[in-house]
């Protein structure tokens, strides 16, 4: 049984991840993205304190497909270092329909 992995990205915009998400959807590397809100980032690059905004995603997928997926945003990406972080899910405590479903939906 695959493991699932939750993916969080951040895109620089909202058109942005649509499109990644789409994609990942499309492709079947992942069952489910969800794109929130808009949210403020502080960060450190190249040396400079940088304030700019984003939009998060939550991409849903197997461990199996987690590979693929982050080649795949990272290929649609705009940013030269994106934040692709893989967050593993654990059974317990979650809801067993729902995993089944992203193993089903997603190809490995």
């Amino acid at each position: 049984m695959s493991e699932i992995v939750f993916l969080y990205v951040t895109a620089p915009n909202a058109e942005t991840a649509a499109r990644i998400a789409r994609a990942l959807i499309e492709e079947n590397l992942a069952a489910c993205v969800n794109i929130h809100a808009e949210m403020r980032s502080v960060y450190e690059w190249e040396g400079k304190v940088e304030i700019g905004l984003e939009t998060p995603l939550i991409v849903k997928t197997t461990a199996a497909a987690a590979n693929a997926a982050r080649d795949r945003i990272i290929a649609l990406h705009p940013y030269d270092e994106p934040c692709v972080a893989a967050l593993p899910v654990a059974e317990e405590g979650s809801s067993g329909g729902f995993l089944d479903w992203i193993r089903r939906t997603t190809k490995t």
